[in-house]
């Protein structure tokens, strides 16, 4: 009879040289991570006059939310202007998330489910503008939403954004369809369920963690995006929030410790939206990833 060998107490087991050469380096990628973001939120809490000071005061001597209070004020002309930034951006990153899963979803079911003719060059050449860096589109997508009458109007930014976003949203649910076993919507089906039914009671909850890492793509890429919203929009109040945030340099002067809170406040909806649904993010990513 075979003994069963059991793996050493932790105290007991070997130093292994690798295991905390990778601990060690993945703690200085995470200081440096979150080195910019710390002293993004010091500055901020700095008066303008602290925060010229030289050499550096690393941490504020006496520390102020008034630039916070200023910007989130709707009293104030540049708490109104902020806010109206803020709106927009949340408008223009919603509308584009919706309307990408709204077409992802479909169009990576048919790939990952349907033989037609043509099918795998299509889904290639749907991924080919991934191979270009998005600045080479700026003047051909700026003639046709000239043509549309879209210019100036948020909702050439939306479609441009879907643009960019769609291909990779549907590589990255085509993956994870691929891993839903088919046999569950024929089970389905045989059951008196029509294959809408099957896709919607079936598959759709299956791949939530899949189309929740979408959304989360969709409305990152939309909410950093600057050169488009600073291209495609004129009118003041339009304007999304990364172009709004030039509103801090002046000629002469820069408010730092404004820049560095609306800056702050810019990534607290992309890192709380992150935080909460990683999860679903790293789950799509490792199961998309491996075929079945």
């Amino acid at each position: 009879m075979m003994a069963v060998t059991t793996p050493p107490p932790a105290s007991r087991r070997r130093f292994e040289p690798w295991s905390a050469g990778g601990w060690l380096l993945l703690a200085l990628l995470v200081f440096l991570a979150m080195l910019p973001m710390a002293w993004m939120l010091l500055t901020s809490l700095k008066s303008q006059f602290a925060a010229l000071q030289y050499p550096p005061e690393w941490i504020p001597r006496q520390p102020t939310i008034a630039e916070y209070v200023r910007l989130l004020s709707p009293a104030s002309e540049v708490g109104r202007e902020f806010l109206g930034y803020l709106l927009n951006s949340l408008w223009v990153s919603l509308a584009t998330t919706v309307l990408g899963v709204i077409v992802a979803v479909p169009a990576a079911y048919a790939f990952s489910r349907f033989r037609f003719p043509g099918r795998n060059l299509l889904f290639y050449a749907v991924l080919v503008r991934n191979m270009f860096p998005a600045v080479v589109f700026l003047m051909p997508l700026f003639i046709m939403m000239r043509w549309l009458g879209l210019v100036n109007t948020q909702w050439s930014l939306i479609l441009t954004y879907l643009t960019f976003g769609l291909p990779l949203s549907i590589w990255l649910l085509k993956g994870f369809y691929d891993n839903i076993p088919v046999q569950l919507e024929q089970a389905a089906r045989i059951d008196g369920a029509s294959r809408f039914k099957a896709f919607l009671l079936i598959v759709m909850p299956l791949s939530s963690p899949g189309i929740i890492a979408t959304a989360i793509y969709s409305f990152i890429m939309a909410w950093n995006e600057y050169v488009y919203a600073l291209t495609f929009l004129n009118d003041k109040s339009k304007l999304t929030l990364p172009v709004g945030l030039q509103k801090f340099f002046t000629e002469y002067a820069t408010n730092w410790p404004g820049l560095m809170a609306a800056s702050f406040i810019m990534s607290v909806p992309v890192v709380v939206l992150f935080l909460i649904l990683q999860k679903y993010f790293v789950r799509a990513l490792t199961e998309g990833a491996v075929k079945s």
